[in-house]
């Protein structure tokens, strides 16, 4: 089957096979977003060479595996001897490439690279002689590297100090799919299902293929969440301890930092978030966050005239925010227990939060449905004791737009204390920030709204939830 989405990706990869020189390519993102395919399917006609690390091997096995890996492509490099050390594991590589006769690029795909990296193995100090002292000496070479222990991509790849100190030609972080990417997934799947189901799907697992892998043709979004999750021994129940196991080594914190996250909807800035965590300032805790951020897990948003030191962060991973509110706690209930869950208010509540948390990742659908996508504009949040906007859209144009989201299961009314509320926040932004650019207020919502006095009043735009499944370069 062909990548879905990925049409940036997939445009970069080819690219590089033009490149006239060689490439240290790095693929990083969380557990289960689909590297390894993406990287199988763009180059699967070009790849000289393919490893795979060895989840929890030692030395000894990676360095046999290694070798294998070569001898099964060239086996006149074989002379019956084992490697001693990745120093002889490159020298091996290196003979392996020139023997290489074709005139195109030689793509070697190393997959689950921190797993080679065993405790003293020297993997990491090899890998960069490798490239520093033969790769960069010619110009038809493509490395790609790939993993999804992201404390261990983001520390030694990505802000890499030492030997591969910005040798890292293209860095490539895969992050979930965004809902039209979704959309075209389940399409592929023949799961057809309307934007309203879809968008109750991606409120509790987000847009992780490898969890709409599991969704299952001919029964509803409700049955499937309840088979994934809530029947005995369902498959995704301990999903969450497993996915910041294998990302992130020593994950105490990392977790801790989430649950409180969740805790906190509006988002909370980093010395409030370390206060509640129990945490000290540290390279170790910045560190932390950022492993976050890279993932995919945790999103900065910046206030309103505010510097990016005030940051706050936020929780955007739909599938741990769905997993701590209601998996958490309802485990091995049986059949039918999401239907119960998702009648209460505690949901209706909390679907409101987590379609806002959507929005949030869809602010260039958003600008491209208001018609101002080729407008220079940024894109903030404000608030104060009595009112908050999550979503202003500043624009050159001399306009800010006020975004008010609302997820409703069907066109939503505003009444008198609605109006009075979106009034009043208004009001409030601007007597605080003193504008004096236009500013109007956007409502998106997931069916629209109804035409009243009220709506007339105050909604400048309306946006429905179609346009957050556009794609983003229409």
């Amino acid at each position: 089957m062909e990548v879905i989405g990925r049409e940036k990706q997939k445009r970069d990869l080819k690219y590089l096979i033009k490149s006239p020189k060689s490439e240290l390519v790095a693929v990083y993102g969380r557990r289960r977003i689909g590297k390894t395919y993406l990287i199988r399917n763009v180059y699967k006609d070009d790849i000289s060479l393919e490893f795979y690390g060895l989840h929890n091997g030692d030395d000894y096995d990676q360095l046999n595996n290694f070798k294998n890996q070569i001898i099964n492509r060239n086996k006149t490099l074989d002379n019956n001897k084992e490697l001693k050390n990745w120093q002889e594991a490159f020298s091996l590589l290196e003979k392996y490439i020139n023997g290489l006769k074709r005139a195109k690029k030689k793509i070697i795909f190393i997959d689950e690279f921190p797993w080679f990296d065993t405790p003293k193995s020297k993997f990491l100090m090899w890998f960069e002689n490798f490239w520093n002292t033969y790769c960069t000496k010619r110009n038809d070479i493509i490395v790609v590297i790939c993993g999804s222990a992201a404390s261990y991509m983001v520390k030694n790849i990505i802000q890499n100090k030492g030997g591969l100190h910005n040798r890292v030609t293209h860095k490539m972080r895969l992050l979930p799919f965004d809902l039209h990417e979704t959309s075209l997934f389940l399409k592929s799947k023949h799961i057809r299902v309307e934007p309203y189901d879809i968008l109750q799907l991606y409120m509790a697992i987000g847009g992780v293929p490898y969890y709409l892998d599991k969704i299952k043709r001919g029964m509803s979004v409700t049955q499937n969440i309840d088979e994934l999750f809530f029947e005995n021994d369902a498959e995704l129940a301990n999903e969450f301890d497993e996915v910041f196991s294998s990302l992130f080594s020593n994950s105490n914190t990392h977790i801790a930092i989430i649950k409180a996250l969740a805790k906190v909807r509006k988002g909370i800035s980093r010395s409030k978030l370390l206060q509640q965590c129990d945490l000290k300032s540290s390279g170790f805790t910045s560190r932390v966050i950022t492993e976050l951020m890279e993932s995919g897990f945790v999103s900065e948003y910046t206030g309103f005239g505010k510097k990016k030191r005030e940051a706050l962060l936020r929780l955007s991973d739909e599938f741990s925010t769905f997993y701590l509110k209601f998996i958490d706690g309802n485990k091995n209930q049986g059949s039918g227990t999401w239907k119960q869950l998702s009648t209460k208010q505690s949901y209706r509540s909390w679907s409101g939060f987590a379609f806002e948390s959507i929005c949030l990742k869809h602010t260039q659908q958003i600008k491209s449905a208001l018609g101002v996508a080729k407008v220079f504009s940024t894109n903030s949040s404000w608030h104060n004791k009595d009112a908050q906007i999550d979503l202003i859209i500043n624009r050159d144009d001399n306009t800010i737009n006020l975004c008010e989201m609302k997820f409703h299961g069907g066109p939503f009314s505003i009444d008198k204390k609605y109006y009075e509320n979106l009034r009043n926040k208004e009001t409030a932004f601007k007597d605080k920030t003193k504008t004096r650019k236009n500013t109007n207020t956007i409502m998106i919502s997931t069916f629209g709204i109804i035409d009243n006095s009220y709506s007339l009043s105050i909604i400048e735009n309306s946006i429905t939830m179609d346009a957050l499944f556009q794609a983003k370069d229409s």
